[in-house]
């Protein structure tokens, strides 16, 4: 349900969140991250208040929280599309053929790795690894690997997703 629909506001929203997740992991410093994960996870990202919530709870200072909060691909900082590209940046993709998917991808969908579609469909990031090197060059979106990429695969994939939504 929309917050304004059930007369809750947003920070509320985000606030019950926040508690839900520590009722979980608990307030020890060592949760971080598993607490930062999940509730990205919950809101679809981590607005700087979020951030600074949970450094409140756990008694840590804001620049350790941000620090982990944004070394985390895993970790969202900022609002992501309805679709969300994770590209390997290591060696092998990059060997295979990975800088050739990135540019196609960036010409394709006209904003560059880090960006949001200004229609909120697509979000690229990158990653030094996915772990995939067998796949090489390997991309995963929302949570799906794709492997063995070439531009034109690549084109065609994207095109059953924009199929998908009608």
């Amino acid at each position: 349900m929309h917050p304004k629909a059930s007369g809750t506001s947003a920070s509320e929203v985000r606030g019950e969140a926040l508690q839900r997740v520590i009722e979980r992991y608990g307030t020890d410093p060592e949760a971080l991250v598993e607490i930062l994960r999940s509730l990205s996870e919950q809101l679809g990202y981590l607005s700087q208040d979020d951030l600074v919530a949970v450094a409140k709870v756990l008694k840590l200072p804001y620049s350790r929280v941000y620090g982990v909060a944004t070394f985390y691909s895993m970790i969202e900082t900022s609002p992501v599309g309805t679709h969300t590209l994770l590209m390997c940046e290591d060696a092998p993709c990059h060997l295979a053929g990975g800088a050739d998917l990135r540019r196609a991808l960036e010409r394709r969908l006209g904003i560059s790795f880090g960006e949001t579609t200004a229609d909120g469909r697509w979000s690229l990031r990158t990653v030094s690894c996915l772990g995939r090197c067998d796949l090489a060059p390997v991309v995963m979106i929302d949570g799906r690997w794709y492997g063995h990429l070439t531009v034109e695969r690549l084109e065609a994939i994207l095109a059953r997703y924009e199929e998908e939504e009608g």
